[in-house]
């Protein structure tokens, strides 16, 4: 049954503050059918559903029954910060249950993986019901009742091992006998308190329940009554280092309109760079951000951070911060930033590295830095109100965020690697390029499961003019003046069907982002059409809309061939496949007689399109010509005079088709050889 306004999903992670100086504020949207709602629904009925049991096992929630003083034992865990596992995962588990029940498919609707209506004779790759196909309105009630009793549990878990005061974990707790804020570098106190005070904004937002907005209150007013500048009579003038509760206050302050928190979350943001925590880049400590020209050190800490201070600035109007996140954001996207949209160079410190240092096969790329993205980049479109963030806000979900977890929703990528070389020997564990089922340091599978649980805050917003659409979405989109429902097959196909179904008497403006990559397109609105290019990335069409009124977006999917900027020595001499959003890579299970690294593209011969029911769930892939080099005898040293080098390889090498597939859907077979970018001699 389709849903109406009131039906739609009317908050999310943020929620700005009446005083708020944004020019955009998030939509409320419904995701009904196609590509996200099949990753939705398998994060929904596979995802979600087994994070408890994997708490278990890991000893997450031993941790808090020992705290509490219920259980005894040792504490679990390699890491002081283990809890935020578990209050990632409530906040999943509180955005699922913020959706309409059965929203996942409609009942006697079968959805394929690749989001086509299929019979239902296909599982997923890899086993379990990906999709949550044949599930009955009551079984998906039961589901969500089984959901809403865990998250009870765990929520009592989590107020059993609060101390007195507030203060709450179970690393310093148990391990360090209560021993507090001594190691802020690496302790994470506050990083945690960051990850429960979002769980409880969450569970408070989708169910109305203030038991565990009130155990995250109270340590916030803990953490409130010991950190403060130089001066105001409290103990600690300090640091986390890993950025996070910065953005969890400002969202506290939305949510309660206690001012003080959002004063916290300033203080700790204009602290980072006076050396601390010791003046390192690593955690942030080098430089303010407010004089930063770069991003730099560990990804994800400074991701957290650039995205606080784009809150702070938005509910401040702090244009000095701002700017500066302006300016980092550009900085890092002309810079660091692969092509998958995956960011982070070094294994080592996960660390950006320095511009243009863009590796394939070591490149980091971790799951949590591409989520930190999209949340930094919303905040940005919010704020600024311009296209380019939701453009990299596309790119990122559909290819470095989405690699990250399997297609049968139970298996892992922590590092997402643009190129795995033949004979690749894996280092296993938080490093692997193959798909894990669960790590020691298990940051990224709940990070995942709690931004597919709030993907629909992420794609339209409103202002007093009119409704933008930055992504696009089978479904309904909603703001204060209309309702917009879309059909589309997107990323498969380029066209976009919408259409009115709600509207105000008056004239208003509905804005359409043309992507980035987007060559060609054309807009019918009517008797009108509207073809590129656009100035700013959107195209907006004011008039005064009716019911049944129908506007329809043309984007051209032509696969398309990449280069990157010279200064990219990695990927000098190569190109990319791309098709739409999706950027792809070739996998040596679809090439068999060799591997990879003797492959040679031909730029000369045009770009084929097959739609692949039969592989990975259903994907539309990529044929290219090319051919594999004659390599020469491996001898005991593997260099030649470049006056005896082959001029031109491919000419005379060995022809072969080659199948590219979608990145984000890489590593779901057997394990082998991979890479995006692809020698042309």
């Amino acid at each position: 049954m389709p849903r109406t306004r009131s039906a739609l999903p009317a908050t999310g992670p943020v929620r700005l503050g009446p005083d708020s100086r944004a020019a955009l504020r998030p939509a409320a949207v419904g995701i009904e059918t196609g590509f996200w709602q099949a990753r939705r629904a398998s994060n929904a009925h596979v995802s979600i559903p087994q994070g408890p049991a994997l708490l278990e096992a890991a000893g997450n929630l031993h941790n808090l029954r020992l705290a509490a003083g219920t259980a005894v034992g040792e504490f679990q865990g390699a890491y002081p910060f283990v809890d935020t596992d578990v209050y990632k995962w409530l906040e999943a588990a509180a955005w699922q249950l913020a959706q309409a029940p059965g929203e996942d498919l409609a009942p006697g609707e079968d959805l394929a993986p690749d989001g086509y209506l299929a019979s239902g004779e296909d599982s997923a790759p890899g086993g379990g019901q990906a999709s949550g196909e044949d599930m009955t309105p009551n079984e998906d009630q039961a589901a969500g009742d089984d959901l809403a009793a865990e998250v009870g549990r765990i929520v009592d878990l989590v107020a059993g091992a609060q101390q007195p005061d507030g203060y709450l974990n179970t690393w310093f707790q148990l391990v360090k006998g209560g021993e507090r804020y001594k190691d802020l570098r690496w302790g994470h106190e506050l990083y945690c308190a960051g990850h429960l005070i979002q769980a409880a904004v969450a569970h408070h937002r989708a169910t109305g329940s203030g038991e565990l907005l009130d155990v995250a209150r109270k340590f916030a007013d803990h953490v409130d009554s010991v950190f403060g500048p130089p001066g105001s009579g409290k103990p600690i003038d300090g640091i986390d280092g890993h950025p996070e509760v910065e953005t969890a206050l400002v969202e506290l302050y939305r949510e309660t309109g206690e001012r003080r928190y959002l004063d916290l979350a300033a203080y700790f943001v204009d602290r980072y760079g006076h050396g601390l925590l010791g003046g390192e880049a690593y955690c942030q400590d080098r430089v303010p951000l407010r004089e930063a020209t770069n991003v730099e050190g560990h990804a994800v800490r400074q991701l957290y951070l650039l995205a606080a201070a784009a809150d702070v600035a938005t509910e401040t109007g702090d244009a000095e911060l701002r700017t500066a996140a302006e300016r980092l954001w550009h900085a890092m996207t002309t810079t660091k930033t692969h092509l998958t949209g995956g960011l982070g160079a070094h294994h080592e410190e996960e660390d950006f590295g320095d511009p243009y240092e863009l590796p394939n096969e070591r490149a980091y790329c971790e799951t949590c830095a591409a989520i930190a993205s999209v949340q930094w980049s919303w905040r940005m479109a919010l704020l600024t109100g311009e296209a380019r963030y939701s453009d990299l806000i596309e790119r990122t979900l559909f290819n470095g965020f989405l690699a990250g977890v399997s297609l049968d929703g139970e298996r892992w990528l922590y590092v997402n690697p643009l190129q795995v070389r033949d004979g690749h020997t894996d280092p296993g564990g938080d490093q692997s390029a193959r798909r894990t089922r669960w790590f020691r340091c298990a940051c990224c599978p709940p990070n995942v499961m709690r931004l597919l649980a709030s993907l629909e805050h992420y794609l339209a917003s409103s202002d007093d003019n009119g409704l933008q659409i930055h992504q696009y979405v089978s479904g309904r989109y909603a703001s204060e003046l209309a309702v917009i429902r879309s059909e589309t097959d997107y990323p498969w196909h380029g066209t976009v069907a919408l259409t009115v179904e709600e509207t105000q008497a008056e004239p208003w403006t509905l804005s359409l982002r043309i992507p980035q990559w987007c060559r060609e397109f054309r807009v019918r609105c009517g008797q009108e059409t509207y073809e590129g290019p656009v100035a700013d990335g959107w195209l907006r069409l004011e008039r005064t809309w009716s019911p049944g009124d129908q506007v329809v977006l043309e984007l051209s999917l032509e696969p398309r061939l990449t280069a990157a900027d010279p200064r990219v020595d990695a990927v000098r001499g190569c190109v990319a496949i791309e098709r739409g959003p999706l950027v792809y890579c070739l996998e040596g299970v679809d090439h068999p007689g060799g591997g990879l690294d003797d492959i040679v593209i031909d730029t000369t011969r045009p770009l084929a399109v097959k739609h692949r029911p039969d592989l990975l769930g259903g994907v539309t892939t990529v044929v290219a010509a090319g051919s594999r080099r004659h390599l020469p005898d491996a001898g005991w040293w593997p260099y030649t005079p470049a006056d005896e080098s082959p001029d031109s390889p491919q000419q005379d090498g060995e022809p072969v088709e080659l199948t590219a597939v979608p990145y984000y859907a890489w590593a779901n077979r057997e394990d082998g050889s991979m890479r995006v970018w692809l020698p042309t001699s």
